[in-house]
């Protein structure tokens, strides 16, 4: 599949809400949740006033004209936060672009610009179910904590 991957564009940025709700982990056999919960203040830490932070970074996988999947950082107390200074990574496809590799290549190109701009460490959280763990060991991410449902992974750049 040919497709490429950019910088999000300012005017793209309402586009996060969509992804946001994409990465809601959904294990098999659940209901979908409605797509109002990523209104919740826990959620929306994720995409509020995006790019307005300088560790504001997202990068977006485009396919024919369409972006069909985002990655983004932030400095934000989230579910993977472990430490300020240190961007925490949110990352989503639209299920028909998953394992097609596009994931991993926003992966590496976002721990790339990350190195360039001087950070040291990125983490995320990541639900122990879900089949993305493998990726993010693969792209070098490790598990440093754990409690009954998620992952804390960080890498360090």
């Amino acid at each position: 599949m040919n497709y490429s991957i950019r910088k999000l564009r300012e005017d793209e940025h309402h586009l996060l809400g969509d992804f946001l709700y994409e990465a809601i982990f959904i294990p098999e056999g659940v209901t979908h949740p409605p797509k109002s919960i990523i209104t919740q203040p826990e959620l929306q830490v994720y995409i509020r006033d995006f790019g307005t932070e300088k560790d504001d970074i997202c990068f977006v996988a485009e396919v024919d004209n369409a972006v069909v999947g985002a990655v983004w950082v932030r400095d934000m107390k989230d579910y993977g936060h472990i430490a300020d200074g240190v961007p925490s990574f949110a990352i989503s496809l639209y299920k028909q672009y998953r394992g097609l590799g596009i994931g991993t290549k926003l992966m590496t190109t976002m721990l790339n610009e990350l190195r360039i701009t001087g950070h040291t460490r990125a983490s995320l959280a990541v639900q122990k179910a879900n089949y993305a763990v493998k990726m993010y060991k693969n792209v070098g991410f490790r598990i440093i904590d754990e409690n009954d449902e998620e992952y804390i992974m960080v890498c360090d750049l």
